[in-house]
């Protein structure tokens, strides 16, 4: 019907999809960029980082390292929104990021080598891992039940 929105699993799970995408991608492109624009006021609110102690310039290529990858991550996730690409493989990919950054953020804050600042980081990681769950069992609703598969007539010796 004209004007009236579809509401069902299917529609539901790509319209969350989408945002998820989006809300994902943009939310790691910036905290991947930060350190690389400004990293004064990222140390001064993640605190000291130890990746520039042996290093003739004092340069932070762990924190660079991460930040790019990072950075690449949620490229991916920008341009698989934008093209609106709902693959299992992209959701796979932030999941997995997502759940990688989670389990960094709660273990090393629990062994005292980052701050507790960390687990916002964490807790953002939670909601997109929530929302992504919701995508898939959402998406699950939606389709059709499984049935056995027939044979073609041609192939049957």
């Amino acid at each position: 019907m004209h004007g009236q929105r579809d509401s069902t699993p299917h529609t539901m799970s790509a319209m969350l999809f989408s945002i998820l995408l989006w809300v994902q991608g943009l939310y790691f492109a910036v905290t991947a960029l930060w350190p690389l624009v400004h990293m004064e006021s990222f140390l001064a609110v993640t605190g000291p980082k130890t990746d520039h102690e042996n290093t003739a310039l004092g340069d932070h290529w762990l924190v660079a390292t991460v930040s790019v990858l990072i950075a690449a991550v949620g490229l991916t996730l920008l341009v698989a929104a934008w093209r609106r690409t709902h693959v299992g493989e992209v959701l796979v990919l932030a999941c997995a990021a997502a759940g990688a950054l989670l389990g960094i953020d709660v273990v090393y804050v629990a062994r005292g080598a980052i701050l507790p600042i960390y687990l916002v980081d964490a807790a953002a990681e939670m909601i997109l891992l929530a929302g992504w769950a919701v995508v898939a069992v959402t998406a699950a609703r939606g389709r059709p039940q499984s049935r056995p598969i027939s044979v073609p007539e041609a192939v049957r010796v």
